[in-house]
């Protein structure tokens, strides 16, 4: 318990769960949003934390840290990242596919498809280029002034981006997250608002319930693959054991040590000396 008090104090706002929690003030996060684009959002219709969207029975669930749409009908998806998991560009690919099934009704048309965003705020260099912002949309590859203008794009900031390539609101914001610090006017906003969050007992005991419940889940994890591993070691050792006496068997007939193969069935210790004898691995 003491250990998850002090995770609690060490955390910033780099941690999805704080993250999720101080962006729910719709001022905060459209004017992250704004930072980010570089666009006026007159307001937010609605703003959801850690939206779990499940498509079908079947399918997979994801959790989105922050999902909202602006008054222009603009979805919006955020999500913190600070582990390469390796699969960011296919997870953006399946977020986008979820997001449009969310937005439209059995028998609605494409076209009332709303343009959506999704944005990963990484704390990683995801394509070592240096960059800060990645900025991916579809376009022809035979023309790339060619847009295929389905209004989906996929961005991905990097804390530790090193060229002059953003704003200045965005690289304060960046650094920020990357846990460097900054005399932003809006950075010294988000800074209060997780020193304030540090005292909420309720997100307090929730986050440590989270973390006791993720840490019960790996312990589970972790004893169902040994437990597998033991079964399949054993089944593995079964099957070797099982090769490794049919060879022995044919080698004694072949010989015609009909003696010895009766004994080798019921004795393990002279079984062993056959195998050493005919060098049977």
């Amino acid at each position: 318990m003491e250990q998850l008090k002090t995770n609690w104090e060490n955390i910033g706002l780099s941690n999805d769960f704080l993250f999720g929690k101080i962006m729910r003030k719709p001022a905060l996060c459209k004017r992250m949003l704004e930072i980010i684009l570089g666009v006026k959002i007159d307001r937010l219709e609605y703003l959801e934390s850690q939206k779990s969207i499940d498509e079908e029975w079947d399918a997979r669930s994801i959790r989105l840290d922050i999902y909202v749409q602006d008054n222009r009908e603009v979805a919006y998806n955020i999500e913190i990242q600070t582990t390469n998991t390796g699969d960011l560009p296919k997870r953006s690919r399946y977020y986008q596919s979820v997001l449009d099934m969310q937005q439209l009704n059995k028998g609605e048309r494409y076209k009332n498809l709303k343009r959506t965003y999704i944005i990963f705020i990484c704390t990683f260099d995801l394509f070592r280029m240096g960059r800060h912002v990645y900025t991916f949309e579809n376009q022809c590859r035979e023309d790339g002034s060619l847009r295929l203008e389905d209004d989906t794009y996929k961005l991905f900031l990097n804390t530790e981006g090193v060229m002059d390539d953003v704003s200045t609101d965005l690289k304060a914001f960046l650094d920020y997250m990357g846990g460097r610090p900054s005399d932003h006017a809006f950075v010294k906003v988000l800074n209060d608002e997780v020193i304030l969050a540090k005292h909420n007992k309720e997100w307090r005991r929730e986050y440590m319930t989270l973390l006791m419940r993720d840490q019960e889940n790996i312990d589970k994890g972790r004893e169902q693959g040994l437990k597998e591993g033991r079964e399949q070691g054993l089944e593995e050792g079964r099957e070797q054991g099982e090769g490794r006496f049919a060879e022995l068997t044919q080698r004694l007939l072949q010989d015609k040590r009909y003696i010895d193969l009766e004994k080798s069935a019921t004795d393990p210790e002279y079984r062993q000396k056959l195998y050493e004898e005919y060098r049977i691995l």
